[in-house]
């Protein structure tokens, strides 16, 4: 059965490739991701492996947790399902105070 696992403190300059070799020598890795910025492209510093075997994944978690990988210390541990979060609405966010902007004396 498949494992992921969440990597911390990555390095800016890292890439997918370079995650990838790195776990692999620990086993198969089925996927390897570093998480950019939607904006700008840049690395947000964490990313994500999925193991094939979870053993494999479990063995690279405890051989590359708090280790140095370019300068920087790694944090690698089993990744979490996303927490739901509520919606935001930003277009209607100035609804309760008329949404003119200005001084406003009711608040």
């Amino acid at each position: 059965m498949a494992k992921k696992l969440f990597v911390g403190g990555l390095p800016w300059a890292t890439t997918s490739d370079d995650l990838k070799q790195l776990f692999s020598q620990h086993g198969t890795v089925a996927t390897a991701t570093v998480i950019t910025d939607k904006m700008t492209g840049r690395s947000r510093g964490f990313g994500f492996v999925e193991f094939e075997n979870e053993a494999e994944a479990t063995a690279a978690e405890q051989a590359l947790n708090n280790t140095d990988f370019q300068g920087r210390t790694l944090i690698v541990k089993e990744a979490r399902p996303m927490e739901d979060r509520p919606k935001r609405n930003f277009g209607d966010r100035d609804h309760d105070r008329g949404g003119r902007g200005g001084y406003n004396d009711r608040y």
